[in-house]
């Protein structure tokens, strides 16, 4: 929600998005279907942080509480000046602002971490080896969270992989920066120097992308037909808004990849966490899938395209016969074989 005065959202705004994918098109034109299915996530708008959110102010409890919930952090910055949109500290400079919310971010953790050692001295005193476990890892993270660093970034085994999992840590969620800026700098983000400093932040503290978004080109987009939005960038010097390739960037930060199916009935994207095996890809579609999975044919997406048909792919060997172990990468085009 836009809205030109402070916290203008209490309550998070939920959305379901579809994820932009130019190659269900193209797949629907050789399987001729009659449909296409694109794949689809969550996004939550949460209002944001200010100085002592940590400490309710704000209402900085409830959000932090909000943002809890979630499985990645995109942080929304301000890098535009404009006299008729006031801003929380009424000065634009993003840097700053990031480093209000990591700091709010890291001091929530730091209190988190703090009460639950309490409950977890007691649990190991008792022989609880977890809870030692976790007792030795905040002992690794109370210090490196008071040097003004995120969870994420503290180099851990597998082991502490997991136990840091259990401890709900706000810092310990992937993170993305978007940078917000003027309608005419959407065509030319390098021009912007805020955009420029937010990308090295990004990159020497945090290790992530960034993407550039215009608000109030998204909400100008969001009032037309969808047969107009491309007249609509393509006046303003843009071939696309940023608010794509958002979707995309965050979708891959939260791990997750697609693989396609295709037929007269319709062309679908299908999600699945990278690294998933055949069957567990099988398993999307339906659990009965998972448990009966004998095998998937295969093609990647640019070989099924280039080939022109299946059969052609075929012929040509590019359509492969994948057992229980193969890992199934974004874009392969599938069709499973069960017992069913």
């Amino acid at each position: 929600m836009a809205a030109n005065y402070r916290f203008c959202t209490i309550e998070p705004n939920q959305g379901i998005v579809t994820v932009p994918d130019d190659r269900l098109e193209v797949l629907s034109k050789i399987s001729g279907s009659q449909k296409l299915v694109p794949a689809i996530f969550e996004f939550v708008d949460i209002a944001g942080l200010v100085s002592g959110a940590s400490q309710g102010a704000g209402l900085g409890n409830q959000f932090l509480g909000h943002i809890r919930e979630v499985d990645a952090i995109i942080q929304v910055v301000r890098c535009f000046e404009s006299a008729d949109i006031e801003h929380v500290m009424d000065t634009v400079d993003p840097i700053r602002d990031i480093d209000v919310i990591n700091t709010e971010l890291i001091l929530a953790d730091l209190d988190s971490i703090q009460k639950r050692r309490l409950k977890q001295q007691k649990l190991a005193k008792g022989g609880d080896k977890k809870a030692q476990a976790e007792l030795d890892l905040m002992d690794r993270l109370e210090p490196h969270l008071n040097g003004g660093k995120f969870a994420f970034g503290l180099e851990m085994t597998p082991e502490e992989m997991v136990v840091l999992k259990s401890l709900f840590l706000l810092t310990a969620k992937p993170t993305l920066f978007a940078c917000n800026v003027a309608e005419g700098d959407l065509g030319n983000p390098d021009s912007n120097p805020w955009v420029a400093k937010v990308k090295q932040f990004a990159a020497e503290h945090h290790g992530c992308g960034v993407v550039v978004v215009s608000a109030d080109i998204e909400s100008e987009l969001c009032t037309l037909p969808p047969e107009e939005r491309a007249d609509y960038l393509l006046h303003l010097g843009v071939e696309q808004g940023g608010a794509g390739n958002l979707i995309k960037e965050a979708y891959y930060l939260l791990g997750l990849r697609t693989y396609l199916t295709t037929g007269e009935k319709e062309t679908r994207a299908w999600t699945i966490c990278a690294g998933d095996k055949a069957p567990a890809a099988a398993g999307v579609i339906h659990s009965d899938f998972e448990k009966s999975f004998i095998s998937a044919e295969t093609v990647s997406y640019d070989d099924l395209v280039t080939s022109g048909s299946f059969a052609r792919a075929r012929e040509l060997g590019r359509l492969r016969t994948e057992g229980k172990e193969y890992i199934v990468q974004d874009g392969d085009v599938m069709d499973f074989k069960t017992f069913l």
